[in-house]
């Protein structure tokens, strides 16, 4: 008799939690609808309205460019290609230039990508960038 009682109130008690979690869930605190008003600060802080497409393109292209972005770094290799350095200076001057950081990028070596992309931009108008040189066999 008392091992009944016993599932009986185990299975009560178990019903009883399921039927409260949808309950808990909907009636969180401090959830509510985003209003209008929110969603435009959202927009502004993120940029998302005039011309944010070009930083979300960039940040995407930059982060197609992380090879480029590494050997430059680890092997001295001075080339990034013209799609790699508009998207650095996209994101340097007219985004987030503190997305760099939180993409694991120090100070020192994002100055060093946008002091390189730079004079890249300057030089080009004079000529186009050169390829990289092809590896020497040996």
């Amino acid at each position: 008799m008392a091992y009944t009682t016993l599932i009986n109130l185990f299975l009560f008690s178990t019903l009883l939690a399921l039927a409260s979690i949808p309950a808990v869930t909907m009636a969180r605190p401090g959830a509510s609808i985003p209003t209008t008003a929110s969603v435009s600060n959202l927009a502004a802080r993120l940029k998302l309205e005039e011309e944010s497409s070009n930083c979300w393109d960039s940040l995407i292209q930059l982060q197609a460019c992380t090879g480029e972005v590494i050997l430059f770094f680890l092997n001295g290799e001075t080339y990034l290609g013209p799609s790699c350095c508009e998207a650095i200076r996209t994101i340097g001057q007219h985004c987030w230039p503190a997305m760099f950081c939180s993409l694991g990028f120090t100070t020192e070596e994002t100055d060093v990508l946008q002091g390189y992309c730079l004079g890249e931009a300057r030089g080009s108008a004079s000529s186009p960038p050169l390829p990289p040189p092809s590896p020497q066999s040996i």
